[in-house]
């Protein structure tokens, strides 16, 4: 038995609240059972230097957690005057995850700048982030649409993100802190909606895991993104 009481199979209870920030184009609170994190997607029609005058968009990520988002409270990363090695690749992985299903040059010379706050973590904030993101950004794009700024969402697909690991032996979808804190593997995959890999991350904590238990661990993320997939499509209307 899971320390949850899931199935191995079986995500925690998922929630995708769009329009929760009153001023940004596009915002989504994910919750992945107790971990919550806020996405807001801000439309900026500047564009970075390297993108000057070549017809392309950008998009943008940065992350972070509240002080108390946490059983203890950490300092704000602002007041230490620089962020930490992890919260640079996380955000860099949202932003990654993102522009892999955008069609920059349909966004002309505009850039979505996506934020991420965890407000409470319990484990997996950086695959919830990713999945609310997503949800973010069609908004944005979809009030980008509304202005005459573009003429239609710049989306290829849908992009969303999961954990999978090894607890107790078992290979188990979505974990949360009390299995990633003494998981034996931990993995975090990035698919689109249809099933491609965007990204793989993957440590063994204990010992080495075989390729037939990474295949497991593949398999539960396939699923686990598809069900993350049509929460995505719910809470935009698309079905």
């Amino acid at each position: 038995m899971r320390p949850s009481g899931r199935a191995a199979d079986q995500l925690r209870e998922i929630s995708l609240v769009t329009g929760f920030s009153k001023h940004a184009e596009g915002s989504c609170l994910a919750k992945f059972g107790d971990t919550h994190v806020l996405c807001t997607a801000s439309v900026d029609t500047r564009v970075p230097p390297f993108l000057r005058n070549t017809g392309k968009g950008w998009v943008t990520a940065e992350y972070g957690m509240l002080p108390r988002s946490t059983g203890t409270r950490t300092d704000r990363e602002a007041a230490k005057g620089r962020q930490s090695g992890r919260t640079q690749e996380i955000q860099r992985l949202i932003g990654r995850s993102l522009r892999a299903v955008t069609d920059l040059p349909a966004m002309g010379e505009t850039q979505v700048k996506i934020d991420c706050d965890v407000l409470q973590a319990d484990g997996g904030t950086r695959t919830a982030a990713i999945t609310g993101a997503w949800v973010a950004l069609h908004q944005a794009f979809g009030w980008m649409v509304a202005q005459g700024l573009i003429k239609a969402v710049p989306l290829t697909g849908q992009v969303a993100a999961v954990s999978c690991g090894i607890h107790q032996g078992r290979t188990v979808l979505d974990l949360d802190y009390a299995e990633d804190s003494t998981a034996q593997a931990d993995t975090n995959f990035v698919l689109t909606g249809d099933g491609r890999i965007v990204e793989v991350q993957g440590t063994a904590e204990d010992v080495p895991f075989t390729r037939e238990q990474f295949t497991a661990l593949l398999d539960l993320a396939e699923a686990g993104v598809a069900e993350l997939a049509r929460h995505q499509r719910r809470a935009l209307g698309l079905e």
